[in-house]
C-alpha cells in the first residue's frame, strides 16, 4: 500500500503531507517496509528474470554434459 492514499486519523490531512508527527511517523515507517521489499530481483524485468533463467539452465546443461 502506499502512503499517498491514506488520511491520518490524527489530524484527517493525507499522510504524504507529513503535517502532524502521527502522519511523519506513518510516512517514515512506510518508506522503510517500501526499501525493505526491494530486493535483489525486484529491479528486473519479467524479461530480464527469463533470460537469466534460461542462461542458469544452459551452464548447467554444459556443466552435467562436461562430467559424463
Amino acid at each position: 500500500m502506499t502512503y499517498d492514499r491514506l488520511v491520518c486519523a490524527n489530524c484527517a490531512a493525507p499522510v504524504n503531507e507529513g503535517r502532524c508527527p502521527v502522519c511523519r511517523a506513518s510516512r517514515a515507517r512506510l518508506q522503510q517496509q517500501e526499501e525493505q521489499q526491494q530486493g535483489l530481483f525486484a529491479g528486473l524485468s519479467p524479461a530480464m528474470l527469463v533470460a537469466l533463467l534460461v542462461v542458469l539452465l544452459a551452464t548447467l546443461a554444459l556443466l552435467a554434459h562436461q562430467t559424463v
